[in-house]
Parts: structure tokens; C-alpha cells; sequence
């Protein structure tokens, strides 16, 4: 190390030393963003900040004893580490195995919702989460990871439900209503025959 250090002083002292030192500058930077970017799914107000991830990496049972017992914190807080930093997931197995069941279930919906979070920005982050919970084989991560799945799929309360397909009798259409057209703006022929179920 220090004999690159001394060629690189020698470089810097030499006739076009301010050239060399932008040129120098240029390719570190240039380095710099050349190495992979960690990937975080969420806008920078959103991330969890750096230290807490960095305590998570570095104790997972940190976030088990700060939730304490509040399964909704501890849901929130996976799921805030992850979209900020997914070097966190390997922490998350090692937290796994210090939880109890039920902060299992809660760590599998902080997985979900990181997952959830990360299709739209970084589909590979949420590609890498959903095969890290396919690989745990873990049946009470995986209650609360498709818990929330269909938590998230279900209609919020107070909104109308969607209408079920199943609400025409068989062989019947959309077009064996009073009304007709493409815009169903004219009235249909009351006479006629409705189409009988097979």
C-alpha cells in the first residue's frame, strides 16, 4: 500500500501535477460508482436510517427486543430495514432464530410488505426476498408472509365490493339485459327469448 501511495505522490509532484491529480480524482470517482449500489426501493424519506440498519446487521435481535412483543412494530420495522438495505435479509435469518412463533408470523408480513414495496422500484430485491422466504421453509414465516398477501389483496373497509361474476344465471350474458348497445344507452327487444342454462 504505501508503495502506491509513494508512486502516486510521485505522479502528483511530477511537471503536470493539477492534470494529473483531476485525472486521479476522475477515476476514483469513477470507481466509486462502478461498485454495485446497494438497493433501496423507497425514496430517500422513506429509508430507515443508516445506523439502525447498521445495528440490525450487526445484533438481528435488536429489532425483537425494541418491538417488544408489538407484533405491528416489529412488522414495520423488517419491512423498513429491507427496502432500505437488502444486505439486511441475511440478518433477518439470523434474527429468526432467537423469535418466537408469533414474531415469526410478524417477520414473514415485514417480509411480504418489503417485497410488495420493492416490485415497482427494484423487481430484483423483491425477486431476492420472495426466494428467501421460499427457501426458509419456515411455516410460521410463511403464515404471516401470505397472510399479508391476502390482507393486501382483500378491498379496504367502507369500499364498495366488486361485483361477482357469478351474479347471472348460467348461459346468460351481459347483453340479456333491459338495455343494450355498446354504450348500453338503448332499450333491448323485451321480446327476446332469453337463452336457457345447459
Amino acid at each position: 500500500m504505501s508503495a502506491i501511495l509513494l508512486k502516486l505522490d510521485n505522479l502528483l509532484r511530477g511537471p503536470l501535477g493539477a492534470a494529473r491529480t483531476v485525472m486521479v480524482v476522475a477515476i476514483a470517482l469513477s470507481a466509486m460508482l462502478a461498485m454495485p449500489a446497494r438497493a433501496q426501493c423507497v425514496d430517500r424519506s422513506e429509508r430507515a436510517p443508516s445506523s439502525a440498519v447498521s445495528a440490525f446487521i450487526a445484533d438481528p435481535s435488536v429489532l425483537l427486543r425494541l418491538s417488544k412483543n408489538d407484533r405491528d412494530k416489529l412488522t414495520g420495522r423488517v419491512t423498513g430495514v429491507l427496502v432500505t438495505d437488502i444486505a439486511a435479509l441475511d440478518a433477518v435469518r439470523d434474527m429468526l432464530r432467537e423469535a418466537s412463533q408469533a414474531d415469526r408470523i410478524a417477520i414473514g408480513a415485514g417480509l411480504h410488505r418489503a417485497e410488495d414495496r420493492c416490485v415497482s422500484t427494484k423487481p430484483d430485491v423483491a425477486h431476492r426476498i420472495s426466494e428467501f422466504v421460499n427457501k426458509l421453509h419456515d411455516g410460521a414465516v410463511l403464515k404471516g408472509y401470505f397472510a399479508d398477501q391476502d390482507a393486501a389483496k382483500a378491498p379496504a373497509p367502507g369500499s364498495p365490493t366488486p361485483p361477482a361474476a357469478n351474479n347471472l344465471p348460467a348461459g346468460s350474458s351481459a347483453s340479456a339485459g333491459l338495455m343494450s348497445g355498446e354504450w348500453k344507452t338503448d332499450v333491448a327487444d323485451p321480446f327476446k327469448p332469453v337463452p336457457l342454462p345447459e
